[in-house]
């Protein structure tokens, strides 16, 4: 299912930044005000994930990637381009439907992102939630 929304330009610029030059540790995405175009919400050079996570707001739904680091024993440190669908409980229904239905537009022009986070509430974005799932295929 397509809605038809467009991705803007620097959602991709700003991706590549993230995945190529390592200046950003993760971005927001929103739906523009008329939900026409995907646009860049906003963008953290540094930060713990909890910064991240409480970047996300409580009660409307964003696209976000994150540059996940984790260590993995034995092997040291490990990175992970991590995609994540915010839709919350408490987001309105037609905020969750128009999110969810314009998801791929977005997900098909980032290349190289490895996991893919579904949230709905804080425990399915927790730390150790999005850890587990990073640290499957390695």
């Amino acid at each position: 299912m397509s809605t038809g929304v467009a991705v803007n330009d620097k959602c991709l610029d700003t991706y590549q930044e993230l995945k190529l030059r390592k200046t950003i540790k993760y971005i927001i995405y929103a739906l523009s005000e008329d939900q026409r175009e995907i646009v860049v919400d906003s963008t953290a050079a540094t930060g713990e994930y909890d910064d991240f996570i409480d970047a996300l707001p409580e009660n409307e739904c964003r696209y976000a990637i994150y540059d996940f680091e984790y260590e993995k024993a034995g092997e040291g440190k490990r990175n992970k381009i991590c995609f994540f669908a915010w839709s919350p409980d408490t987001a309105k229904i037609k905020n969750k439907m128009v999110y969810a239905a314009s998801k791929d537009a977005l997900r098909k022009k980032l290349v190289g992102i490895s996991t893919e986070i579904q949230g709905t509430d804080h425990s399915e974005v927790s730390y150790e939630t999005v850890l587990e799932k990073a640290s499957r295929g390695n």
